[in-house]
């Protein structure tokens, strides 16, 4: 009976470790889009998105503030990135500006976070 029980709460625990890896694993493309139309735009963007999550992917310190500070570059960049896109094939004055208020204040948030990685050293 120990080892069935055992052998059980083995699955139990095993279970959502392979799922959380499986979600961890996964592409993160974006939504299901017909064939040929991850071109100009909407390529630009889910190659922003792919690299930002790719970048994220850091070996963490359980030092929960460098952690979030070595997390939050790259975010910042992917939004960067985005912004860009949206400079390139947007129109749409108003979301025009917004995309470079983006990169304005993200830019300045990524110099703070390196500078307080230059002086927080591991």
């Amino acid at each position: 009976m120990r080892v069935r029980s055992f052998f059980a709460f083995a699955i139990f625990l095993a279970v959502p470790a392979f799922a959380i890896a499986q979600m961890d694993n996964m592409e993160m493309e974006g939504p299901m889009l017909p064939s040929g139309v991850a071109n100009g735009a909407t390529g630009a963007l889910l190659k922003a998105h792919r690299d930002m999550m790719t970048a994220m992917h850091v070996a963490l310190t359980g030092n929960p503030d460098r952690d979030f500070v070595v997390m939050m570059i790259p975010h910042h960049q992917g939004a960067i990135d985005m912004a860009r896109v949206q400079l390139e094939y947007g129109t749409d004055p108003e979301i025009r500006a917004m995309a470079e208020e983006i990169i304005a204040a993200q830019e300045a948030e990524i110099a703070e976070f390196e500078a307080w990685l230059a002086a927080h050293p591991e």
